[in-house]
């Protein structure tokens, strides 16, 4: 809730922290009070150093305008100040602790607006009063769901001013939370249903109740309908929406999945009854669900596909025993080090829920592997991240970068020398990526692009062609240094 704008107009009020935490906790039910009132809402806080001292006027912390209902307020009201006796209702809400209700409408624009004010009380204190601008002519020709939408409304306002509502730990300031306009039922204290909105009724009947609603007591309706649940429970659904609590829970019956969220209402610390708000989340709960099996799917042919790949290589290994010509030898270890490159990236996926890899954790595969393969003793140091990288970018990347520590190994370490560098950076949407070496250098004349090593020419058709980038092989102060640099894709993060 916090920001300059509002920080500053906070230091002009004797708020506290606690109190500033009631006004958010307030806020996050800014929604459900504007749609059940039909109206716009302004919260505002008196203008004083501390409780003691009489106000010098009011300042507009919030407003909300209603999904129910045309907005009063086309421009934005936030940080408006009024001094004390400019608004004679803000002012009693505040200094009398009671709404101010029955004013008369007033001409804003080209509608006629009736205000009322509520105080807000937080232990012991008003720390705040709101404001609610409605429609005056529409409220003479009410509908019954208007009405009681309004009744709950006023139910729910008073809470405010007795310091009983935001209820406290609450669980459903949430952006998929049931919203009013989901369906709304109302019931009494006796959990019997008073009045059910239409949108509530329909989401009902989906799940598989056919008669009336009203009169019924609504735990014993879900009991009825809720043959099957998704969702395992120690209380009835008697129990769960007797009104007594702030519960929210899934009913699932094979049927319908539907979202229902109780909030109780009380009135001087006697329990009045409350209202349930009903979404019927069936077919967001099924694309979940099937988003869930695809990850799950996704994620078992990555770890099929690692497996095979270690059987393709214990194969190959084997195969490099059996072989006595060394060349021989050597081209099978180093397909085996090439497939075991691209087995460690499906290994990555197989365990991730997203298509991308970090790939510093590949990255940490492969040179540790390299370093115990080396007949020679070698430093390893790296400085950057490689950060994120789509399965598509991974796979090739790994295998470059096998090649070029295994080429630093096997050829420039291979009798002098003792450090291996990687250097990471990105910078405009490229990688850059360098793998240096203090070893024997390259040989005189040497040109990577026309040499017959197996290794290189891997890189090269990579780098160009998967990665789209370029790849350079280059000596400078007595380093060899490959320098490989390529875009980072869309899918990359």
């Amino acid at each position: 809730m916090s920001s300059p704008r509002l920080d500053a107009a906070y230091a002009q009020t004797a708020l506290t922290e606690a109190d500033k935490e009631r006004l958010s906790e307030l806020i996050a039910e800014w929604q459900l009070l504007s749609d059940l009132s039909f109206a716009d809402l302004i919260l505002w806080v008196p203008k004083r150093k501390d409780y003691q001292s009489w106000p010098e006027g009011f300042i507009a912390t919030a407003h909300i305008r209603p999904t129910t209902a045309p907005t009063v307020f086309a421009h934005d009201v936030i940080g408006d100040e009024l001094n004390w006796g400019d608004n004679p209702r803000l002012d009693q809400a505040l200094s009398q602790g009671d709404i101010v209700r029955d004013s008369e409408p007033e001409q804003v624009g080209e509608l006629l607006i009736k205000e009322e004010t509520v105080p807000v009380l937080y232990e012991g204190h008003i720390i705040a009063v709101i404001s609610r601008h409605r429609d005056a002519v529409q409220m003479r020709s009410a509908s019954r769901l208007e009405i009681n939408y309004r009744e709950v409304a006023h139910k729910i306002y008073r809470m405010i001013s007795e310091g009983t509502f935001p209820i406290q730990n609450s669980i459903y300031r949430a952006e998929s939370a049931p919203r009013v306009g989901d369906g709304l039922i109302r019931i009494d204290s006796n959990a019997s249903v008073v009045y059910a909105s239409p949108n509530a009724r329909s989401a009902l009947s989906r799940a598989g109740w056919d008669v009336e609603l009203e009169d019924q007591v609504f735990g014993t309706v879900l009991e009825s309908i809720a043959s099957s649940t998704g969702e395992a429970t120690d209380e009835t659904w008697s129990a769960i929406f007797s009104g007594k609590n702030l519960r929210r829970t899934d009913l699932d019956n094979g049927r319908a999945i539907l979202d229902l969220l109780i909030i109780p209402l009380v009135e001087a610390g006697d329990r009045i009854g409350a209202i349930v708000l009903v979404r019927d989340v069936t077919e967001l709960r099924r694309r979940d669900r099937a988003l869930l099996t695809k990850d799950a799917t996704i994620r078992e042919i990555h770890h099929r596909v690692k497996n095979n790949l270690q059987t393709v290589s214990a194969l190959l290994r084997l195969q490099s025993r059996r072989v006595e010509d060394p060349e021989a030898s050597q081209a099978l270890a180093e397909a085996v080090r090439r497939v075991a490159s691209i087995a460690i990236v499906h290994e990555t996926l197989s365990t991730s829920s997203a298509e991308t890899v970090l790939f510093d954790e590949v990255y940490d595969r492969i040179i540790r592997n390299a370093i115990e393969l080396s007949e020679r003793p070698v430093q390893h140091m790296k400085t950057g991240n490689f950060g994120i990288f789509g399965a598509q970018q991974a796979t090739p990347l790994a295998l470059v970068i096998t090649e070029l520590i295994h080429n630093s190994l096997e050829h420039g370490l291979a009798t002098t020398g003792d450090l291996l560098r990687v250097e990471v950076s990105v910078a405009d949407s490229n990688v850059v990526v360098k793998v240096i070496d203090n070893g024997v250098g390259l040989p005189e004349g040497f040109n990577y692009k026309g040499s017959a090593n197996l290794g290189l020419q891997i890189v090269r058709t990579l780098t160009e062609n998967e990665l789209k980038g370029n790849i350079e092989l280059v000596r400078i102060d007595g380093e060899t240094q490959a320098i490989l640099t390529f875009p980072v894709k869309k899918d990359s993060l």
